[in-house]
């Protein structure tokens, strides 16, 4: 078996990876990783033949010849490589979690630390096992700034990619109700989002915590804090000035204007502004970047389809994000309000109730139409102007069948709804 230092030289040589033989890369090393429905090994020749320098396997049977590197398990190998180059890099790594807010936060924390640092950040949702490794071996000595998103669904997930990318720096945005089925419930939640806590606390490590947001001041009372909030005093990083159609805000005597819109985007942005300011970038430069993103992935992403304006909204969606995204929505100054949801995953025993929750808050606002798609809300009792639909082929025919014409529609839903296809 090869050790992670001579695999290691290997990787220098060949810095591209690949997991995928239906995008390798010539010249890569192909990681023949297994899961559920599928085994990498089996595709280490086709890997070979399409270029790749290298195929790192765990099964013997599939060994070619000495571009093959046999390895006890390969996701793990793929792990111990990642955590061995950082630990070759002075890089400064911030990890970065939460129920809510995580890409947006990542994105927004890129914008401003590549204004003036060579940054690198998590691309798309490669934030778990697999994805933070990934995201670690693009690493290079140029970049003096890594911003390591970190998903999880379950407890000890947080403190096994910690272990990986041995952050020097923590940021959670709020700990709610996400993954309630894998975690076991809010108590659960908090206990696997503040393991980010508990290794920056063991490594001496510094968290960054926004005074607005209870529990994490809560459990990171332990912690080396360097807070920051929107109220005056000392942590006081900037004011809102409006939240809708557009968050403006003031930072240092001027305005701003962003492409995000809701309060709790006004949080991703302090969050931003908070790490940028410790790593002392200019108020004004801090600003530009903030006012410079655009949404994109559909988080709160507005698109244009046919005579409507659609917020897009649609990556993902949790009891929380869903009441944030409902009543940013509600405070628009716009006419015509439709409002197109589908159900929210991995609720576990609490999905019944929580979709009920939603349904029920109907009643506080004046929207023209609401549509609601799957099991979930199919099932609960719905209020008068809510229809609900039981499967996703049923609200898309009432949808393009109701010719919309010059409304603002927001649509959500959880990934796996794909709500987003209403609009092809």
């Amino acid at each position: 078996m090869i050790s992670i230092p001579a695999l290691y030289s290997c990787f220098l040589a060949h810095r591209r990876i690949g997991t995928d033989t239906r995008n390798i890369a010539e010249d890569s090393l192909f990681f023949a990783l297994k899961g559920g429905n599928f085994n990498g090994n089996k595709f280490a020749g086709d890997a070979l033949k399409k270029g790749a320098a290298y195929a790192i396997i765990d099964e013997s049977e599939y060994y070619i010849d000495d571009r093959t590197i046999l390895v006890y398990d390969v996701l793990s190998t793929l792990q111990d490589l990642a955590k061995y180059h950082r630990e070759q890099l002075k890089t400064i790594v911030i990890a970065l979690t939460g129920s809510n807010g995580k890409t947006t936060t990542k994105e927004l924390m890129h914008h401003v630390l590549s204004s003036q640092y060579e940054t690198l950040s998590t691309t798309g949702n490669l934030n778990n096992h697999i994805g933070v490794p990934l995201t670690l071996l693009q690493l290079e000595e140029k970049h003096t700034h890594a911003i390591i998103e970190m998903g999880a669904n379950h407890c000890n997930e947080i403190e096994m990619l910690c272990r990986i990318a041995q952050p020097n720096f923590g940021l959670i945005t709020n700990i709610g109700k996400a993954h309630l089925e894998g975690f076991g419930g809010e108590e659960g939640v908090a206990k696997g989002k503040t393991e980010l806590y508990y290794y920056l606390y063991q490594t001496k490590g510094v968290v960054f915590v926004n005074r607005h947001e209870v529990k994490t001041v809560k459990y990171s009372s332990h912690n080396t804090c360097i807070y920051f909030s929107a109220t005056p005093g000392d942590d006081k990083m900037a004011s809102l000035i409006s939240a809708s159609p557009k968050i403006e805000f003031e930072l240092e005597g001027k305005n701003y204007i962003s492409a995000l819109g809701g309060t709790y985007n006004f949080n991703n942005i302090l969050s931003a502004l908070a790490v940028g300011k410790y790593f002392g970038i200019e108020a004004e430069k801090m600003g530009q970047a903030i006012a410079s993103y655009r949404p994109l992935n559909m988080r709160y992403q507005w698109v244009e389809w046919k005579s409507n304006k659609v917020l897009l909204d649609a990556y993902n969606a949790n009891p929380d994000s869903m009441n944030a995204a409902l009543k940013n929505f509600d405070s628009l100054h716009a006419a015509n309000k439709i409002v197109v949801l589908g159900d929210m995953f991995e609720l576990g025993v609490d999905a019944k109730d929580e979709h009920q929750v939603v349904v029920n808050a109907m009643a506080d606002y004046n929207f023209e139409e609401v549509l609601v798609c799957g099991d979930f809300f199919e099932s609960t009792t719905l209020l008068n102007g809510v229809k609900a639909f039981k499967t996703f082929d049923e609200i898309k025919e009432y949808f393009i069948s109701r010719n919309y014409d010059e409304k603002t529609i927001l649509i959500k839903g959880s990934r796996a709804m794909q709500m987003e296809r209403l609009l092809t």
